[in-house]
């Protein structure tokens, strides 16, 4: 199936940005930042911080464990090891450098795929259990 194109009369497109939840706002500032150079630009109130992600504007909100994101909702945040289908795929310059960086910082590198495709990923979590994956330069 041929890739959908934008027709030419699109409406413009919105600005998209990424949320992430942490239980500690200056842990998460600092685990983005030491691994991924994330740049804070603005503090809209105490407990969010807007990062810089290149590409990608970051919005990192300090939530509570337990809470619940919308009065409907029964599920609450958790800080444990979790994925969801929704999440980072950060593509890196270099692979071996960023995955240190992640272990040093607190995070896990949980599997590594080095051959198995057209450029080196690895399936990690932040400190606080939320999953993304890295992707490296590809093969020459």
């Amino acid at each position: 199936m041929p890739p959908r194109r934008a027709s030419p009369k699109a409406v413009k497109r919105p600005s998209v940005h990424f949320s992430i939840d942490v239980p500690d706002l200056v842990r998460g500032l600092d685990f983005y930042g030491a691994v991924f150079g994330f740049l804070e630009t603005a503090r809209p109130f105490p407990t969010m911080a807007i990062l810089d992600a290149g590409n990608l504007t970051v919005c990192m909100h300090e939530r509570a464990e337990g809470t619940t994101s919308s009065p409907g909702s029964n599920d609450t945040r958790r800080y444990r090891r979790h994925w969801t289908p929704v999440h980072l795929d950060v593509h890196v310059p270099d692979f071996d450098k960023v995955l240190a960086g992640i272990r040093a910082g607190g995070g896990l590198v949980e599997r590594e795929f080095r051959t198995e495709g057209p450029r080196p990923v690895a399936f990690c979590s932040d400190p606080f259990g939320n999953g993304f994956c890295v992707l490296g330069e590809a093969a020459r």
